[in-house]
């Protein structure tokens, strides 16, 4: 069996929308904009997940460049989601909470031409543990404590 590791963050919501998460020695907010009723303290969750992707794709890129010996000068990610609000709102039952499309459109600086830097990007999607989750189905468990 291959070796695993557990990653864990916690958080607390009180009154209002904005979440204190603990991770490790990191103390992170998450909440909604203004207009959203929140108090704009920190991105809100659909944002972290497009963060987490392109932060995620950035770090593999290094784990992948240094691997391979690529002089990789940086990465630019930008990353869009299409969401149905109507659905998330409770508007209609017809569609889907999450994004219905993510699209990652990456600028590479490296000496390399087009068709490697493509290799090198399929490459980084195949190790990407974020990408990996939004492409495949990962079980989610949801339950009361104790």
């Amino acid at each position: 069996m291959a070796a695993t590791k557990q990653v864990q963050v916690q958080t607390h919501i009180g009154e209002g929308f904005t979440i204190t998460s603990k991770i490790r020695d990191h103390t992170v907010y998450v909440d909604q904009p203004k207009g959203a009723g929140g108090q704009d303290t920190g991105p809100n969750p659909l944002e972290y997940l497009l963060l987490s992707l392109a932060a995620c794709i950035s770090s593999i890129g290094r784990i992948v460049a240094n691997q391979q010996r690529i002089a990789l000068r940086g990465i630019d990610l930008t990353v869009a989601g299409e969401l149905d609000t109507d659905f998330l709102m409770g508007k209609t039952q017809q569609g889907r909470a999450g994004f219905l499309k993510m699209t990652v459109t990456a600028e590479i600086d490296a000496d390399m031409s087009r068709e490697e830097k493509e290799q090198f990007l399929k490459e980084i999607d195949r190790r990407c543990p974020v990408s990996d989750n939004l492409a495949n189905v990962s079980v989610v468990t949801i339950e009361l404590a104790q």
